[in-house]
């Protein structure tokens, strides 16, 4: 097992395990006692070493149910040897000697401060099949072991009610990991009768206390409370330190309350506390989530400048902004800067990369990320299982996303709170509303209780499938409290409401977000831009873009795609095609959308040289016209009665492998009938099939009747 034991330590072994020995208790608390003491000193292998030697001398029976076993898995599991405690364990249990709960309790303690949280799990069950009562001690670290597999709130309560049949009272540890359990569901109001029982029982809050209350009530959006339990703190003598502050900031700034966030900075500085590289992460990444990024790359500057060196979240949150707004280089530099610097990509590195390929519809980039992660050694959790549902239905993948729920149950991980909403999430982007009820009806039955998250995906359903009935109702019950409203509803009102072209809706639950001073955010303004641009309501647009910049928002792609539709309804295609060069200089590289829009633009006014232009910008660019460009230039050619090029382009199309769809042959049907050339209608029918040898029956005799009733 160990090393030799150095030679030092050689003859006083030999003295103390002669077998003439006849005190194996004093035996005993001798070894132990040298084990622990060489322990202390950081010489941990040595200890191993006279265990080791100890036990051969002595044999397994001697050491059974005693004080050494637990404190040698104890220095195995800090020095990373779980296999050897965990075979130690089996050792004696399969030579029949007794061993106790304190070494079971020891072996669960080292797989949960190495974060293998599952075999945590495994052992404690194995020793619940073995009739071994756990202790306080145990229950307490596998109540945090629970916290951190995020497990269901009905199984952490169930594990605390055997607790108590068991006749162990909880302590104040005990209720301050079930207060911290809270965290994951928002369940502040199961987090504040926690707080309440335990002061009833006589134990006093402390400053743990405290600040995973504030933690659960940040998560819960529930700030005004927040600051009623700061209020507290101070009035009991206990002041807040830096973890409390972190704690505010983090749930102001996930709100998107920074101008808060930012004093309560200013305000813990003024009582002499330092941010950490914690306080600033927090900020970058609220500051981009809301999409402020010159201000986050000025809280990035500052605490470079004030020798505060970035960690692994800070990188996180970097890579993050990157890829958020489409700089896949500079994502990857940051990727290789935090390499360079000595660290190791974490599974929110991986995840952060999983969910921006993913958002982006890159599905190959997520299945090549998912394998360098298990490359890595990373085992997929609840948390990558649930990010891979969302890249691959923002992939459009529904089916792989589904599969990758099916393989998490295959793996034993049961569906939480997270889970529900990234299938809920995928069912919207799929328009699968009917399924999404489904799912929110489960999660009532199991007792998980939906949150915001998960009846703003409902909204979404709805939106995206065109059930405005059901939609409306939705948002009825939202502005009657029948649902709570929080401001992320009130956001993804404007949003559904936006893309339906509900205009009174969509300024409804805009006013209702200024009414409750409620920080806006990128997504949602955008949202207003492509609404009011739509309708070619400029001023509004103007108006909306001034309080961007005032505000210190950073346009993004969204925002000039917006522009460039207005300007191309406008008839504006010159100002439309500036704001395309202006995404080359400030968002890297338009998409598909921007130059499609611009092409239209330029088609419908019969301007060809400059619609091919653009095309061949695209071409340049990297991206690979779709189906919608090719159709935008067969319509233009046909507006313009440039027949001969609108076929030639088919035929270019067929032959680089890009199928024509039913929309670009009734382009030509159509424009041909409404020259009143049917003749030629019918020719371009007729001689289809040996232009595209692959069309079908069925397409052709839908075209043949679509040229019928024109005639008729």
């Amino acid at each position: 097992m160990g090393n030799p034991a150095s030679p030092e330590l050689e003859p006083v072994l030999r003295q103390l395990l002669n077998p003439a020995c006849d005190d194996p208790n004093s035996l005993l608390t001798d070894i132990l006692g040298i084990v622990e003491a060489l322990d202390f000193h950081k010489r941990s292998a040595t200890a191993l070493a006279v265990f080791d030697t100890a036990r051969r001398a002595l044999g397994d029976a001697l050491f059974s149910s005693t004080a050494i076993i637990p404190v040698v898995i104890g220095i195995m599991g800090r020095n990373g040897q779980l296999s050897a405690a965990a075979t130690l364990l089996d050792d004696f249990r399969t030579q029949h000697c007794p061993v106790d709960v304190y070494a079971y309790t020891s072996l669960i303690t080292a797989y949960s401060r190495n974060e293998r949280y599952r075999d945590a799990v495994s052992v404690f069950q194995q020793m619940e099949e073995e009739g071994i009562k756990p202790t306080l001690v145990t229950y307490n670290i596998v109540l945090n072991v629970y916290g951190k597999l995020f497990m269901p709130w009905h199984k952490i309560v169930s594990l605390v009610q055997f607790m108590k049949r068991d006749g162990i009272a909880p302590d104040r540890y005990t209720y301050n990991t079930l207060i911290s359990c809270c965290r994951r569901g928002s369940l502040h109001e199961e987090a504040i009768e926690l707080f309440k029982e335990m002061k009833s029982l006589g134990l006093g809050p402390d400053k743990v206390t405290y600040n995973v209350l504030l933690d659960v009530y940040g998560k819960s959006r529930k700030h005004e409370e927040a600051m009623e339990v700061l209020g507290e703190m101070d009035a009991n003598g206990i002041p807040p330190s830096l973890v409390t502050y972190n704690s505010l900031i983090s749930a102001y700034a996930k709100d998107g309350i920074l101008e808060e966030a930012m004093e309560l900075k200013v305000q813990m500085e003024a009582k002499g506390i330092e941010p950490d590289v914690v306080t600033y992460t927090t900020l970058i990444s609220g500051f981009e989530k809301v999409g402020k990024d010159e201000l986050a790359m000025r809280i990035f500057e500052e605490m470079e400048s004030k020798g505060c060196r970035p960690n692994l979240c800070t990188y996180n949150a970097l890579i993050k902004m990157h890829g958020n707004r489409g700089k896949f280089a500079d994502m990857m530099s940051i990727f290789g800067m935090l390499r360079s610097n000595g660290f190791t990509p974490d599974v929110v590195t991986w995840n952060s990369l999983l969910a921006i390929f993913g958002q982006n519809g890159m599905d190959t980039e997520v299945s090549g990320v998912f394998k360098e992660m298990r490359k890595a050694g990373f085992v997929p959790e609840r948390e990558t299982y649930n990010t891979l549902i969302s890249a691959y239905s923002r992939c459009g993948l529904f089916n792989q996303a589904m599969e990758i729920y099916e393989n998490m149950l295959t793996a034993g991980i049961g569906p939480d709170l997270s889970t529900y909403n990234a299938l809920m999430a995928a069912l919207a982007r799929g328009k699968h509303w009917q399924q999404a009820e489904k799912i929110l009806a489960e999660m009532k039955d199991l007792n998980c209780r939906p949150n915001e998250l998960t009846f703003c995906s409902l909204l979404h359903a709805y939106a995206n499938a065109k059930e405005l009935d059901r939609m409306k109702s939705l948002e009825e019950d939202i502005y009657g409290r029948v649902i709570e409203p929080r401001n992320i509803l009130f956001k993804t009102l404007v949003l559904v409401n936006s893309k339906n072209n509900l205009l009174p809706e969509t300024e409804r639950a805009f006013l209702e977000l200024r009414k409750r001073g409620c920080s806006l955010d990128i997504t949602t303004l955008n949202a207003m831009v492509s609404i009011y641009g739509r309708r070619q309501m400029l001023s509004k647009v103007n108006e909306i873009l001034n309080f961007m910049k005032e505000s210190g928002f950073t346009r993004t792609l969204t925002t000039y795609n917006s522009l460039i539709n207005m300007y191309s309804r406008l008839g504006d295609f010159e100002r439309a095609d500036g704001i395309l060069r202006e995404i080359k200089e400030k968002c890297g590289r338009p998409d598909l959308y921007s130059y499609n829009t611009v092409i239209y633009a330029y088609g419908k006014h019969g301007r060809m040289k400059e619609a091919s232009r653009i095309f061949s910008d695209l071409r340049a660019s990297g991206l690979k016209p779709d189906i919608v460009t090719y159709n935008i230039f067969v319509a233009s050619y046909v507006a313009n009665s440039m027949f001969v090029e609108a076929i030639d382009l088919v035929i270019y199309m067929i032959k680089h492998r890009c199928k024509p769809n039913e929309n670009t042959y009734n382009s030509i049907v159509d424009g041909y009938c409404k020259q009143g050339r049917r003749d030629e209608a019918s020719a371009f029918v007729q001689n289809l099939e040996q232009l595209n040898p692959g069309i079908s029956k069925e397409h052709l005799n839908r075209l043949s009747e679509r040229l019928a009733r024109s005639i008729t």
